[in-house]
Order: C-alpha cells, then structure tokens, then sequence
C-alpha cells in the first residue's frame, strides 16, 4: 500500500485556499465560522498553528507533550497573507511527512498519547477540511472538498465510525456539522489515532480499515513483511474488522495489530481480538507467524503483552484461545504467555483446545 500521506496533505491546502481566495475581500473577523466559537480569521489562524504544531511534533519527535511555542502572525496580515500562511505551515507538514520514517512515532493528546505519520496527516487534513467548511459556512459559500479527502480521515482517525451514505457527510456527522438518516446527531466527538502496544523485541500496531482493506485486498496494508507475509490468517483478520466496521461494531483497540520488529522494522506477524469483550468481560484472541519469523518467540512475547495490556482493562476479566489439537507449537504459545487448557466441561465439542487467562478481577 503505497503512503499517501503528504499527498492528501497537499491536496486538503489546495482546496481550501482555492475556496479561501474567492472570499478573500470579505472581513473575516465580523463573520462567526459555522459552529465555532471562533471568527473566521482565528479559524483560518488556528488551521494553520494545528499545521506546524503537527509538523514540529513529528518532525521533534515529541513524546510527552506538544512543542511548546505558538504561531504569531505580523499585525499587518491581511487575509492573502493569512492564506499564504496556511499554504506554507501546509507544506511544513507535507515536507515532514514525506520524510519521516513510518515507525516514528510523536505526541498527541487523542486517545492513545501518539500517532504515526498518517495519523498525524489525517488530523491535518481533518484540521484544514472541517474548518474550511465552517468558515464556508459563515461566509454564506458552498465548499466540498475532493471525495478522497474526507475518506483518507474516515479510514484513518475515525475507524469507529460506520460508513454512510458518502465520506464527506459522514464526517460532518461524525464530527457534529451535520446529519444522517437514521443516526442521532452527535454533539462530542475525538477522532481516534491506532494504538501501538510495545514489546520487548517487537510492537504491536493497530490496523486502520484503510491497511484492513488493503491487506483483504492481497496487499501489504502499509507494512514491509519478511519474506512469505502476511500470512493468510492476518488477511482474515483484516477481514473481519472490514465487516465490524461495516456493521458498526468496531473498536480498533479490540481489532487487528501487526507484529513489527523494531530491529529493522520488518512484520512478522498478526494478531487481536475476534470482537470486543462480551457482557461478562469475555474476550477471543488469535495470532499467526510468517513461517520465517517462527521458531523465536515473537507470538508468545507479543501475545503476553496484549494480554496485560487488554488484563489491565475494566471491561476485559477473561481472555480466551481456540487452537486445533494438533497444534502444538500454538499451544505452546499460549502457555508461555499465561493461558492454561480449559476444564473438560469448557472445551470445544468439536476438538478444539480452549486455553484461558483470567483477570485478577474475575
């Protein structure tokens, strides 16, 4: 899957200068943007400081907190400057994309304290978007961004999110601008970057629906495997998280993760949750090795960590595991990371081996 980060980046400042430029004349600062509490000058002011705040954290590589300065514009900047501005923090953050590495990761507040280079490109172009139409919206114009722009964010940052009827009114939906048929309207929203679990030799890296899709689809889904990956239980799993998606159940941190190895930054591997907990706390796990990263116990390190990560939940008392019988080395794995076979009366009627890991809650 080839990255179209900076790309999308580029292409969400084009459209909104393009758009800006044709109400340019207007006082921005007597006009309120749509439902902000801003004018549309400290609009367009604050999608460019969200601009270079992005590109400063990925490129400082920010771990604790958010660069600390502010972008300060000369008094004088009239609203072609502000443009201007917006078009130059745009092309910081597209020039930081394109050459950062994918593994980077910095901080951001939302929900897991990080995000990668397309986590960091999808809230730009999320930030550029949506403000746009606000100050659209407050000027009395129409503004539609370009179809894929809408869908870079959806399948990024919202992965929450059920598909609607088209990207760009799903995500005025998902972000309270606007409504759906047949969905209540929503009044507090954060988008969602992936999470990333760390290992001892390994992490663990969310899959977004758009490397869900494309790893169904037969491709990589972003990652560079070793040689043989991913292997065909990985693309089911993607699977499957395209259908809870689809159905509107999806909670990307009960979804799919790959196994990445932080020596060289090469897959190994996939492994989840075949759902979210059911009401009595009851997860499913499943795992898969390429057969060269077997043998090295990759599958056991990283399901122990998944296991105390998901343990230290308060909606998660049970973890569960269903290998094949003949399936030694599976077996092996999950008892290396804290899984015991089932009772007799809990095992699969139809040969399956239940291993179990209980939560010190349940």
């Amino acid at each position: 899957m080839r990255d179209i980060s900076g790309e999308r980046v580029q292409q969400a400042v084009e459209s909104s200068a393009a758009l800006l430029r044709t109400v340019a004349d207007r006082d921005w600062t007597a006009v309120k943007a749509g439902r902000t509490d801003w004018d549309c000058r400290g609009t367009a002011h604050h999608v460019a400081d969200d601009l270079i705040a992005y590109a400063a954290n990925l490129a400082g590589r920010a771990q604790e907190k958010y660069v600390p300065f502010d972008l300060a514009l000369d008094d004088d900047t009239d609203n072609a400057d502000l443009i201007h501005v917006i078009e130059t923090t745009g092309a910081i953050l597209t020039a930081t994309i394109r050459t950062t590495p994918p593994e980077v990761r910095a901080f951001h507040p939302y929900p897991f304290r990080s995000a990668n280079r397309e986590g960091f490109a999808a809230m730009g172009v999320a930030e550029v978007i949506l403000h746009t139409h606000d100050m659209a919206e407050g000027l009395g114009v129409a503004y539609e961004p370009p179809a894929a722009l809408p869908e870079f964010v959806l399948t990024r940052i919202f992965p929450h999110v059920r598909p609607g009827p088209d990207h760009w009114r799903t995500l005025l939906w998902a972000t309270g601008r606007g409504d759906l048929p047949g969905r209540a309207p929503v009044t507090e929203w954060r988008w969602n970057n992936n999470l990333v679990i760390p290992a001892e030799r390994l992490t663990l890296q969310g899959v977004t629906p758009a490397s869900a899709a494309d790893l169904s689809a037969g491709g990589d889904g972003g990652f560079t495997w070793i040689v043989g990956g991913p292997y065909e239980g990985t693309r089911e799993a993607a699977g499957m998280v395209l259908k809870a998606r689809e159905a509107g159940v999806h909670r990307p941190e009960f979804g799919l993760f790959v196994l990445v190895r932080q020596e060289d930054g090469l897959a190994v591997g996939g492994m989840g949750f075949h759902g979210v907990p059911d009401e009595e706390g009851r997860a499913e796990v499943g795992y898969d090795l390429v057969e060269g990263a077997r043998g090295r116990g990759y599958a056991s390190e990283a399901l122990t960590a998944l296991s105390e990560w998901a343990m230290a939940r308060d909606d998660v008392r049970l973890l569960c595991a269903t290998v094949e019988p003949g399936n030694l080395p599976s077996q092996g794995v999950a008892t290396r990371a804290g899984y015991v076979r089932a009772a007799q009366e809990e095992q699969d009627m139809d040969g399956a081996q239940l291993f179990i890991r209980r939560g010190t809650r349940s």
